[in-house]
């Protein structure tokens, strides 16, 4: 056996601690950057994969159903993150180029403690403004889902729903959510 050499091992790595390069996510609203500090919690994203759920059940063959983050462009000053988006199949146009550039027919917020008053503020001006047909403000502590609905150019709330209500949709169609399916049983805050 002499002159056979034996099988190289693979080269052991070494964990390294360092800086990762983390994309910044932020949004800009009047031209303003609002930076997001953390991370969302569990209840958020819970909540947010069971939203997705319903959507991608009733609604998949009649448009596009997006999750954050996803930037969508009203305009140069304008651009956010909402953290549900969906885009009828008779809008999807507005999806070009690797975001969405234009007004979505529905966008949902989950209120947060970091976000929640520009949710309702700032950003709720801005959708009216921008002529999306219907916004939803999802909160978890209270486990209700305030329905907007674009009537003249302005935002009529067209109700405030909580466990076992359904939501349905006036502008979709084919939208109706079981909001007992949306809050989770276990919050693990």
């Amino acid at each position: 056996m002499s002159g056979e050499k034996s099988p190289k091992r693979p080269a052991k790595v070494k964990e390294q601690q360092g800086i990762y390069d983390i994309p910044e996510r932020y949004e800009i609203i009047g031209g303003v950057r609002y930076d997001f500090l953390s991370s969302p919690i569990f209840v958020h994203q819970k909540i947010l994969t069971n939203l997705h759920l319903a959507f991608h059940g009733a609604c998949s063959l009649e448009g596009e159903i997006i999750l954050a983050p996803m930037d969508v462009h009203f305009d140069e000053e304008n651009i956010v993150q909402p953290d549900l988006i969906f885009v009828a199949a008779s809008n999807l146009g507005i999806i070009r180029d690797g975001y969405v550039f234009g007004v979505p027919d529905l966008l949902v917020e989950i209120l947060s403690d970091s976000t929640g008053s520009r949710d309702k503020t700032l950003k709720k001006s801005l959708y009216e403004r921008a002529g999306v047909k219907e916004y939803w403000l999802v909160d978890p502590i209270y486990r209700t889902v305030d329905q907007f609905v674009l009537e003249d150019g302005r935002y009529r709330l067209a109700a405030t729903l909580a466990e076992p209500d359904f939501l349905e949709s006036p502008t979709i169609p084919c939208l109706s959510v079981d909001l007992v399916a949306i809050f989770p049983k276990d919050s693990r805050q």
